[in-house]
């Protein structure tokens, strides 16, 4: 028993659809519209300018050889005091724990 081709049947028979040309609307017409309900262009030169804006916090790399992670709750205002000291004194976030852990340990070691 074979098989039957179902491409055999009636492809003689196929035509392709007479394309449509479709007139193209004005582009100052497009553009007065978008103008008049205020929509913005995304062209790239006014891109320039929201990307010469500065981060809101720059990226530290440091390599220090510390390899775990600590996930832990915090406000937003203990976490930007806690970003902004380690800014401060330029060293990784791991370290300033380090030296809060050890604060703590000397102060209520008595």
């Amino acid at each position: 028993m074979s098989r039957a081709n179902p491409l055999d049947a009636a492809l003689d028979d196929f035509e392709p659809r007479p394309r449509e040309d479709k007139p193209r609307p004005d582009r100052q017409a497009i553009e007065q519209v978008a103008k008049e309900n205020g929509f913005v262009s995304r062209d790239a030169r006014k891109l320039e300018t929201a990307a010469a804006a500065p981060p809101l916090r720059r990226q530290r790399r440091f390599t220090t050889g510390r390899n775990q992670q600590i996930n832990i709750k915090a406000t937003p205002d203990t976490i930007a005091r806690f970003n902004a000291l380690a800014e401060a004194l330029n060293i990784p976030a791991g370290a300033l724990l380090e030296r809060a852990v050890e604060a703590l340990e000397d102060k209520y070691k008595r």
